[in-house]
């Protein structure tokens, strides 16, 4: 009997456990790998796929130039939105990002978000995770609306973001 409700707490434990659902302290974008980690006191606990600018390579310089920043930003509000699902805004432009574009005349822009797909998409026979297999954005991060939701509850307002080549 003992025996029996020892294994019943321990079931009980790890059906906990396997709910509980990780914070991430930190977000890391891998540009070249088309991937999104999400990491917890220095261990990657989850990646997803996603897409990037339409031009990948390099970092943003300016308003227009259809890349992704590179460097640390932080994740600072969030929205859900009618045409991409639900967004989380990066902190670019920095003032080192905006300190660039000025010597080049330009606006560093704004509006770099971690969202999701149309919602159309999703009426796709192949699905909302189609789109990541190209990059299709104006510098921001795209992924799949099931994915976008994971990482919507797995970070807060303030977690650092780091974009690498």
């Amino acid at each position: 009997m003992l025996f029996r409700i020892i294994l019943t707490l321990s079931l009980f434990s790890l059906s906990l456990f396997a709910d509980m659902i990780f914070m991430a302290d930190k977000v890391i974008i891998k540009k070249s790998t088309r991937m999104l980690y999400l990491s917890q006191q220095g261990e990657i606990y989850k990646k997803y796929h996603i897409s990037l600018g339409q031009i990948p390579n390099g970092a943003k310089e300016f308003e227009g130039d259809m890349k992704t920043p590179e460097g640390v930003y932080t994740l600072d509000w969030r929205q859900t939105s009618k045409a991409y699902y639900k967004s989380i805004h990066l902190s670019y432009p920095n003032t080192k990002d905006k300190a660039h574009a000025k010597k080049s005349g330009k606006s560093a822009g704004g509006m770099i978000m971690i969202h999701g797909t149309p919602l159309n998409w999703s009426l796709s026979p192949l699905g909302d995770w189609m789109p990541m297999l190209l990059d299709w954005t104006e510098g921001c991060i795209a992924m799949s609306n099931d994915d976008m939701d994971e990482v919507w509850e797995r970070t807060k307002k303030n977690t650092p973001i780091v974009i690498v080549p």
